[in-house]
């Protein structure tokens, strides 16, 4: 349906240029333009490293619940009834958990799709904003992307704005650049002559932003330390359960062969 849409447009659109000569197409290659800008590749690499953490920590707690239902299993003949329910409502409440996480990084407004608006949109918009200065300068009626869904038959070399695109995104950047620099120079000369007061008052901002980050980083720690001891004494409940199953086993080992002693004789 898409494609037959924009074979209609160009349909209409070269019909318009038949009509009327003086009409002035270009196109670009926007595969080719965002390949050319180390800020979009950068993006791109930081966004599929982040991925690749959430899939790992998605990986590794799909596998510690099929671990825990593993050692259900295999120890639900010597659990009690309210053991074996408290362990399966906990199988539970972790499989819901990984759920929410999964949509939380990977859902329709989830962290993946707002780094990615966060990393890449702005580049794509810097594109956009420059294709549209220069359709604007050059006085191009239509201008097509290459690398989109519609299929361009012919194209000639000369009517690629590509490289015009990436040089003008270049230039921007180097002025945004240069403005940084020239507001940071005056950002530091401003903070040079403040007087001990507002320089102190700077200080204790710094630092109620400071102890707030801190306070986070501690809330997140206990919750750690809490998560690792009820780890730990699973661990030691199934530790303690394997013993007493050993020890079961042993006894009625040791039962038979009394058994068949007394048998013997």
């Amino acid at each position: 349906m898409k494609k037959s849409i924009l074979s209609i447009v160009l349909l209409l659109i070269t019909s318009i240029t038949v009509a009327q000569k003086s009409q002035r197409i270009a196109y670009i290659d926007m595969e080719y333009i965002l390949q050319n800008i180390p800020e979009y590749l950068e993006a791109q690499n930081s966004l599929g490293a982040k991925v690749e953490k959430w899939k790992t920590k998605l990986d590794k707690e799909a596998r510690a619940i099929e671990v825990i239902k593993t050692d259900l299993s295999n120890e639900k003949a010597i659990l009690t009834k309210d053991l074996v329910e408290e362990r399966e409502e906990d199988i539970t409440i972790k499989q819901e958990s990984l759920r929410r996480l999964e949509s939380l990084y990977f859902g329709p407004k989830g962290d993946m799709y707002n780094l990615r608006r966060q990393l890449v949109k702005p580049i794509q918009d810097q594109v956009y904003n420059a294709i549209q200065t220069i359709a604007s300068r050059k006085k191009y009626d239509f201008v097509f992307d290459k690398s989109g869904d519609l299929v361009m038959l012919y194209s000639n070399k000369k009517h690629d704005i590509s490289d015009l695109v990436v040089k003008m995104i270049n230039i921007d950047q180097k002025k945004q650049q240069k403005k940084d620099k020239i507001a940071a120079k005056k950002e530091l000369l401003k903070n040079e002559g403040l007087t001990d007061a507002q320089k102190e008052q700077i200080a204790k901002k710094k630092a109620v932003r400071e102890k707030k980050k801190n306070d986070r980083l501690s809330r997140v720690k206990r919750i750690e330390e809490k998560r690792k001891a009820k780890l730990e004494e699973r661990a030691n409940i199934r530790k303690l359960l394997k013993e007493k199953k050993d020890a079961l086993r042993k006894s009625q080992e040791e039962a038979k062969k009394k058994a068949a002693i007394k048998e013997s004789k």
